[in-house]
C-alpha cells in the first residue's frame, strides 16, 4: 500500500481543549468527579481537586492497584491535567483494561500479568540514557519525570490479536523527554528496552519462552518525537499499575500495542535501525513499523475489523479497524512514499 493520503480520525472524535476545561471547569464547581460528563457510559464518584488521586475513585470501578507505589508518584499523578487528545467513546471499563493484558514477562495468558505482577517493585527504578546523546547516564525515576507537567489523554488502543480498548492515560509527550537528553545529528533511531529480573518475572524464566529478553523496542526519531507518541506513567487516574507497565511504557496509539513496550529501563539513541523483540522472533509475522493497518493482513488473521472490548459470544462488538487506528491526520505524513505492505 503506497500513501497517497493521510487518513484521520474526524473532528468530532476529539473534544477541544477549551471546551474540555469548561467542562473541567464547570464539573468541579459542581461537586463532581472530573470527566463525570465527558464520556458516554463513563460514570464517575464525586472528588475533590485537592485530594491525592489514590484517595478516591476517579472511574467508576476504578482503583489503586498497587500499594508499591511512592507517595511522590502518587502526588504528581494527582496532579494530571486534562489535554486535547481525549478519543469520544465509552473508555473500557478498569477490571477489563488491568485483567486482560499481554505482558509476557509475567506469563502468556490474558490473565497472567495481573496474578504474577500484584507484587512487582518499582521503587527504586532507574532508567539508562545511551547512544548518540549529549546528555547519557542513569537516571531515578523520578529525576526522569520530574520536569513534566503530567496530562490525560484518552486513546483507542488496538492490539495485534484485532481486540482494542479505549484507555484514559496519564503521562507525557515523548518528545518532552527525548528534547531534554538532546539527540546528536547521528540519532536516527530510539530503541528501548524492558527491565530483564527473572526474579520478579516469572515469564523470563521459562525456557519456552516466545521471546528472548529483555524485550526491545524502536522507532524512527521522527516517530518518536510525533505528538501522539506518549509516556504512560498512570492510568485511570492512578499510577500506572504493574501488569499494565508500571513504572513508565510507552503509549503510541497509531502502532499495534506490541510496539508500546512496558516497563522501560534503557532508552537508547542509534544511528541505525534496531530489530524489535517480535520482529527478531518472527519477521514474517511482526514487522518493525506495526503500523494499525486494516488492508494488510497478519498472515494468521484479518486485521480488517476488531473486537472492542468487552464483548461476549451474543454482544460481540465488532467493528472496521480504522487506518492508523484512526489517527492518520497526525501520523500518514510519517509514511509518504513507502510501500506499507512491504514495510509493515
Amino acid at each position: 500500500m503506497l500513501i497517497k493520503k493521510p487518513d484521520g480520525f474526524k473532528p468530532s472524535e476529539i473534544t477541544p481543549e477549551a471546551v474540555y476545561l469548561q467542562r473541567r471547569a464547570f464539573i468541579r464547581g459542581a461537586g463532581l468527579g472530573l470527566g463525570a460528563m465527558l464520556l458516554p457510559g463513563m460514570g464517575m464518584a464525586a472528588i475533590d481537586a485537592n485530594v491525592p488521586v489514590r484517595d478516591i475513585t476517579r472511574y467508576t470501578g476504578a482503583r489503586q492497584a498497587s500499594t508499591l507505589v511512592p507517595d511522590w508518584l502518587h502526588k504528581k499523578v494527582s496532579q494530571a491535567q486534562p489535554s486535547r487528545h481525549l478519543a469520544q467513546e465509552a473508555v473500557t471499563p478498569w477490571d477489563i483494561v488491568t485483567t486482560y493484558n499481554n505482558y509476557y514477562e509475567f506469563g502468556t495468558d490474558k490473565g497472567d500479568p495481573a496474578e504474577n505482577a500484584s507484587d512487582f517493585r518499582t521503587d527504586p527504578w532507574q532508567v539508562e540514557i545511551a547512544g548518540q546523546a549529549e546528555i547519557t547516564g542513569s537516571f531515578n525515576l523520578e529525576d526522569i519525570l520530574k520536569p513534566h507537567d503530567l496530562e490525560e489523554r484518552i486513546y483507542r488502543l488496538r492490539c495485534v490479536e484485532a481486540w482494542s480498548m479505549v484507555v484514559p492515560w496519564i503521562g507525557f509527550p515523548l518528545a518532552d523527554l527525548i528534547k531534554r537528553f538532546k539527540p546528536t545529528s547521528k540519532a536516527k533511531y530510539v530503541r528501548f528496552e524492558t527491565l530483564f529480573d527473572p526474579k520478579q518475572m516469572p515469564g523470563q524464566r521459562s525456557r519456552f519462552a516466545a521471546l528472548d529478553y529483555p524485550y526491545r523496542e524502536g522507532l524512527r526519531i521522527d516517530e518518536a518525537m510525533n505528538e501522539l507518541a506518549f509516556v504512560g506513567v498512570g492510568l485511570y487516574g492512578n499510577a500506572m499499575p504493574p501488569q499494565n507497565g508500571a513504572p513508565l511504557r510507552l503509549v503510541l496509539p497509531w502502532k499495534y500495542g506490541f510496539k508500546s513496550i512496558k516497563s522501560i529501563v534503557k532508552i537508547e539513541f542509534l544511528e541505525r535501525r534496531p530489530v524489535s523483540s517480535w520482529e527478531r522472533s518472527n519477521p514474517k509475522e511482526y514487522g518493525f513499523y506495526a503500523n494499525v493497518n486494516p488492508q494488510v493482513s497478519h498472515p494468521r488473521w484479518s486485521q480488517a475489523s476488531e473486537r472492542r472490548l468487552p464483548t461476549s459470544l451474543f454482544a460481540p462488538n465488532r467493528r472496521p479497524t480504522l487506518m492508523f487506528n484512526g489517527y492518520g491526520d497526525e501520523v500518514a505524513h510519517l509514511y509518504a512514499g513507502m510501500n506499507l505492505r512491504n514495510d509493515y
